[in-house]
C-alpha cells in the first residue's frame, strides 16, 4: 500500500523509466526494419532525466508553466503522456518511425503536448527566458492583465553548457530584468564523447549569480544525506566531494563490488565510515552512491516546492548518466543501448512480467490508488494546453506619398504611421532588434509607441533637455525590445512572441529588423523558430552590394537563398514603396492564419497554413512608379511577380528582376525597347514563393493531377520558345536563374557571387555586371546567339 506522496512519486519514477526505455529497446531490437540504419534514441541520457521529470511534472508543475524537454530526453517525455493517457500504444511503438513520435520533442510533429521544441541543443534552453520576457510584455497590456503567469522551464543537459547561445540569453536576461524562468541541469558530468572537466560546477553556479540568478545546487540525494547523519558520515561525504568525475562515473559502473573495494582502499580501516559501508550489501550501498541530488524524487520535490519567489532559478542537479540501468555510468554510454540479454535481465530486475511491456501499470501493487492519483496531477487536469487567441483584423495602410524612397525608409514610415493608429491590431505590435533599431528606420515607431520595461525609466537626455531625435522612454505601455548586438536573441525572441497565441493564449504580432547579412548569425534560431511554426516578419536590411560603401562585411550574397530554402518562411524582396504596402498588408493576416493545408488552385501554395514572412530591403532610393491600385499589380506583387511590361506574342526577350535593381533593368528595357519592341520586363517580388508553387504544381502533377499548374508557369506558359530570359539581383544569381527550367527557356542569370567592396553603387554595379550598360550587353548577346530560324 502506497503511504505517502514520495512512494508514488517512485512508483511513477520506476514506471518512466521502464516505458521510456523500452521504447527504446522496441524501436532498436524488435520492430521490423529494413533499411539497417540506426533507430537509436539515447537511452542513458533519458535515464538521468527520469527523477527530474517525474518530481517536476507530477509535484510542482501547474497548467500555465511551460517546459523546454532536453533533446535526449524525449523518450522520457513521450513515456510519460503515455502514461497519462494522452498517446496512444501505437504512436509510442512507432518511436523515431514514420507517422510516430518524433526523436526529439516537436510542437508541430509530436501529437502530445510540446510546449517548446528542442533538438538543436541550447536553443530550448535560450526561448524560455525570452517567453518569459514575452510573458511579462502581455501581462504589462490592457488587453493581458488578465493572463496568469506561468514558470518558463527549461531542462538542460550539462553539455549543452557549452552553447554560446546560451551565455548571450543570460545577459539579455539580466538586461531585462528576467523573472519566471528556472533552468533545471541535467548535470551527469558526461557528453557525446566523454566526461565533463573537473570544477565545472563552480563556474555554473558563478556565471549565474553574476547574473542574478538564484542556485540551488542538488548534490546528496535523502539515501546519502541520512548516511551523512551516522557515525562516519562526514568521512563519506568528504570523500564522494573529491572524488573525481570520471571515477565516479567509473564505480558507477562497477556497481556494489566496485564502490566497497574502492572506498575501503581510500578510506582504509577507519572504524565508524567502516563500518557505515560494511553494514550495507553490494546492492544497497550501489543504491547509496547512485542516491545523489538529481536521483532522488524526495530531494527534488523539495528543493522545487521550496521556491516561492520569482526570481530566475538554476538548480544544479547532480545525476548520473545511464541511472538505474546497466548503462550506468560507463563514457561510452551516449548512444549506447541495452542489448537483447542485458535488457531481459533488467525487465526482471524492474518486476515487469513478460507479455506486460507496454502495460502502463505493470509490477504497481496498487495500480488503483496510482491511477487515482494521476487522475489528480495539477499540470495534467486541464488536458492539453495549447491555446488559441482571435485572428486581429489588420490595419489600413496609409499609401506613401513620397515621389523618391527606398523599402527601408519605406518600412519605417509604414510603422510610424501605425503607430499613430491605436487599434487593437497596432496595440499587439511588438517590435525587437539587435542594437540596429534606428540604422532599420524603427526609431519613429519607438519614438511613439516607446520601449517595453516591467519598470518606468525616464530618457535621461530628455531630463537634461538635451536635444535628440530618439526618445528613449522605457515604460510598461512600450511596444519594442531592444536587444543587445546577439542575432540569435533576436530569432529567439521572435520565436517566444510569435508562439504567444499558442502559449499564453495572447496574441502579439511580432517584427524584427537585422542586418540583411547577418540573418546568418542567427540562422539555427531562425531555423528553429520556423521549425516550431512561429509567426513574425523579420526585415534584412540594409541588403546587397546596393549597401555599398559599407564593403563586403555588411553587404549579403545568399540571403535570398536563405529566404528560399527555409520552410515555414515566406521570403519576399520589394523594389518599390507600393509594393511593400500590398505585402505587409497581406503578411499582417498571413501570419494569423491557421487552415488547411489544401493548395491554392491558382498558385499551388498552401497560403491557408500561414507562416512566417522575411523582408529583404534596401536603402537605395528609388524613384517610385506613381499609383498601382489594380488587382493584378496586388495580386502579382502577393504571389511572387507581375509583368512590369507584359510581352508580345514574338517576344525575344524577358528581363526578370527582383528588388533594388529596378532602375538599371527598366533603363535598359528602355533603350532595348527602341529595337526590340517585343520585350517583357518581370517583375519578381519573391522568388520563394514563386518557386514552391512551381514545385508544389509540378509534385502533384507527377501524382496524376493534371490541372495543377503555379502562377510562374502561367507568366511564362504565353512565351514562344525561342525567348531567352535574362535575370537580374542583387544577390546569388541562383535566385532567379530556375526560371528558364519552368518552360524551357534559355536563361543568362546576373547577380553577386563574391564578396563585395566599398564605392560608390554605380561603382559596384559595374564591377558586378548589373549597372545598365553591362545588361544591355548580355541582352544583346543573347539576342544574338539565338538561331535565326527560330524568328520565321
Amino acid at each position: 500500500m502506497m503511504q505517502s506522496n514520495s512512494d508514488i512519486l517512485k512508483i511513477i519514477e520506476k514506471r518512466l523509466l521502464w516505458l521510456s526505455h523500452w521504447m527504446i529497446h522496441n524501436a532498436n531490437h524488435l520492430r521490423e526494419t529494413n533499411d539497417g540504419v540506426k533507430v537509436g534514441g539515447h537511452q542513458a541520457s533519458s535515464a538521468s532525466m527520469v527523477s527530474i521529470m517525474t518530481a517536476l511534472y507530477f509535484s510542482v508543475l501547474k497548467p500555465e508553466d511551460r517546459v523546454a524537454v532536453k533533446p535526449h530526453a524525449s523518450p522520457v517525455f513521450h513515456a510519460m503522456h503515455y502514461l497519462m493517457g494522452n498517446l496512444d500504444l501505437e504512436a509510442i511503438k512507432n518511436f523515431r518511425g514514420y507517422g510516430g513520435v518524433q526523436s526529439y520533442p516537436s510542437r508541430t510533429k509530436d501529437p502530445d503536448d510540446v510546449d517548446f521544441s528542442t533538438g538543436s541543443v541550447g536553443l530550448g534552453v535560450g526561448i524560455t527566458a525570452f517567453a518569459s520576457m514575452v510573458q511579462d510584455f502581455i501581462k504589462a497590456k490592457s488587453w493581458g492583465r488578465d493572463l496568469e503567469l506561468g514558470r518558463m522551464i527549461a531542462l538542460v543537459g550539462d553539455a549543452e553548457l557549452d552553447e554560446g547561445n546560451i551565455y548571450e540569453t543570460l545577459q539579455e536576461g539580466w538586461k531585462h530584468d528576467l523573472r519566471n524562468c528556472w533552468w533545471i541541469i541535467d548535470y551527469n558530468r558526461q557528453s557525446l564523447d566523454g566526461v565533463v572537466h573537473e570544477g565545472l560546477w563552480e563556474r555554473i553556479e558563478n556565471i549565474f549569480r553574476v547574473f542574478g540568478w538564484n542556485v540551488v545546487t542538488l548534490k546528496y540525494g535523502q539515501l546519502q544525506m541520512n548516511a551523512f547523519t551516522e557515525p562516519g558520515g562526514d568521512a563519506l561525504k568528504d570523500w564522494i566531494d573529491r572524488c573525481p568525475n570520471q571515477l565516479y562515473s567509473a564505480l558507477t559502473f562497477q556497481g556494489g563490488a566496485g564502490w566497497r573495494r574502492r572506498l575501503l582502499d581510500d578510506i582504509g580501516d577507519q572504524g565508524a565510515v567502516s563500518d557505515l559501508i560494511e553494514s550495507r550489501s553490494d546492492e544497497q550501498l550501489a543504491a547509496l552512491m547512485e542516491n545523489l541530488g538529481g536521483n532522488c524524487v524526495q530531494t527534488l520535490s523539495r528543493a522545487f516546492a521550496d521556491v516561492r519567489d520569482d526570481k530566475p532559478t538554476c538548480f544544479l542537479a547532480y545525476t548520473i548518466k545511464g541511472w538505474g540501468t546497466p548503462l550506468a555510468g560507463h563514457k561510452d554510454n551516449h548512444a549506447g543501448l541495452m542489448n537483447p540479454s542485458q535488457m531481459q535481465s533488467w525487465q526482471s530486475h524492474m518486476g515487469v512480467p513478460e507479455g506486460r511491456e507496454w502495460d502502463k501499470f505493470a509490477g504497481v501493487e496498487d495500480a488503483d490508488a496510482l491511477a487515482s492519483f494521476l487522475e489528480t496531477v495539477p499540470f495534467f487536469r486541464k488536458g492539453r494546453r495549447r491555446h488559441h487567441d482571435a485572428i486581429v483584423t489588420g490595419p489600413h495602410i496609409e499609401p506613401l506619398s513620397d515621389k523618391r524612397i527606398s523599402t527601408q525608409a519605406g518600412f519605417g514610415k509604414i510603422l510610424d504611421n501605425l503607430a499613430k493608429q491605436d487599434g487593437e491590431f497596432v496595440q499587439r505590435l511588438l517590435t525587437t532588434s539587435p542594437d540596429v533599431t534606428v540604422s532599420t528606420n524603427l526609431g519613429a515607431w519607438v519614438n511613439r509607441r516607446k520601449l517595453f520595461s516591467r519598470q518606468e525609466v525616464a530618457d535621461t537626455f530628455q531630463v537634461e533637455k538635451i536635444i535628440s531625435a530618439q526618445k528613449w522612454v522605457f515604460a510598461p505601455e512600450g511596444q519594442h525590445i531592444e536587444l543587445g548586438i546577439a542575432e540569435m536573441n533576436l530569432f529567439l525572441l521572435l520565436s517566444a512572441a510569435g508562439l504567444s497565441h499558442s502559449l499564453f493564449g495572447k496574441r502579439v504580432i511580432p517584427i524584427g529588423t537585422v542586418y540583411d547579412p547577418f540573418i546568418a548569425r542567427g540562422l539555427d534560431a531562425l531555423n528553429y523558430a520556423c521549425y516550431q511554426d512561429a509567426r513574425f516578419i523579420i526585415a534584412g536590411t540594409p541588403s546587397g552590394i546596393t549597401l555599398a560603401p559599407e564593403g563586403g562585411a555588411h553587404q549579403s550574397i545568399g540571403t535570398p537563398l536563405i529566404g528560399m530554402s527555409q520552410d515555414g518562411l515566406a521570403a519576399f524582396e520589394p523594389a518599390f514603396a507600393d509594393e511593400l504596402e500590398v505585402i505587409l498588408g497581406w503578411a499582417f493576416d498571413y501570419l494569423q492564419r491557421d487552415g488547411s493545408n489544401d493548395p491554392d488552385e491558382r498558385t499551388w501554395l498552401r497560403d491557408e497554413t500561414g507562416g512566417s514572412v522575411y523582408l529583404r530591403l534596401s536603402t537605395r532610393p528609388l524613384d517610385q512608379p506613381g499609383a498601382r491600385a489594380g488587382d493584378a499589380f496586388k495580386q502579382g506583387t502577393i504571389d511572387g511577380a507581375y509583368w512590369w511590361r507584359e510581352p508580345g506574342p514574338n517576344c525575344e526577350l524577358v528581363i526578370a528582376y527582383q528588388g533594388a535593381v529596378a532602375p538599371e533593368v527598366l533603363m535598359a528595357a528602355g533603350e532595348l525597347g527602341q529595337v526590340r519592341r517585343d520585350l517583357g520586363v518581370l517583375a519578381v517580388t519573391s522568388a520563394d514563393r514563386l518557386n514552391a508553387g512551381w514545385t508544389a504544381a509540378q509534385r502533384d502533377r507527377s501524382r496524376g493531377n493534371k490541372q495543377a499548374g503555379s502562377h510562374i508557369e502561367q507568366l511564362l506558359g504565353q512565351l514562344p520558345s525561342h525567348c531567352s530570359i535574362l535575370t537580374v539581383i542583387d544577390g546569388h544569381p541562383a535566385t532567379l536563374s530556375w526560371l528558364g527550367a519552368v518552360a524551357g527557356h534559355r536563361t543568362i542569370p546576373l547577380g553577386v557571387e563574391h564578396f563585395g567592396q566599398t564605392g560608390s553603387v554605380s561603382e559596384l554595379y559595374r564591377h558586378n555586371g548589373l549597372d545598365t550598360a553591362s545588361i544591355i550587353r548580355s541582352a544583346e548577346k543573347a539576342l544574338d546567339d539565338q538561331p535565326l530560324n527560330q524568328f520565321g
